[in-house]
């Protein structure tokens, strides 16, 4: 079930014109200078680690729902092109490299959904449809939290970029 990005994932030109300043200031900063080493904290904001602790303390949920988030592989592609902006060389291929990759971490993260549709519908006794929502919801604001929180240059560990230590000074 293809699901269709919502008018928020098409970027306005007030967006645009918001967010560029900084992907010209990321693009400065990377010209010429190679990312440091790749890591990943696998999903950002405390996900992964919050799920893990859940794991540890309920044995019946890591069972079912792993040790870590099923769709934590969808957070480390995303992390690898966040890394080094997407090999953008101008602010606009940067801005576009982006919005692709978070529009591509929420159709990773719905696809997870899918494969695990059938076993979740019938363990829970819920329709399929409840758990596309479901994942659905969770890929909607992964979207939005990456969105709002991972513009290049800002003094966070997961922004767009994050390869380019010195690019914080923002816009």
């Amino acid at each position: 079930m293809a699901l269709p990005l919502s008018a928020q994932e098409t970027p306005s030109a007030l967006q645009r014109s918001l967010e560029l300043p900084a992907h010209r200031s990321l693009m400065a900063k990377a010209r010429g200078v190679d990312p440091v080493p790749f890591e990943s904290d696998g999903c950002s904001g405390g996900l992964s680690t919050s799920w893990r602790v859940v794991a540890d303390l309920f044995p019946d949920f890591a069972e079912v729902h792993q040790d870590t988030p099923p769709w934590e592989d969808c957070c480390v592609i995303h992390d690898r092109v966040y890394h080094d902006a997407g090999g953008a060389t101008d602010a606009e291929a940067s801005f576009e490299a982006r919005l692709g990759a978070d529009a591509a971490l929420r159709a990773c993260v719905i696809a997870k959904g899918q494969t695990r549709r059938d076993e979740l519908a019938q363990r829970y006794g819920v329709a399929r449809e409840a758990i596309d929502r479901a994942y659905l919801a969770v890929a909607d604001a992964m979207y939005n939290a990456v969105r709002f929180g991972g513009g290049p240059c800002l003094k966070l560990p997961w922004r767009w970029g994050f390869g380019y230590p010195n690019c914080v000074a923002g816009f």
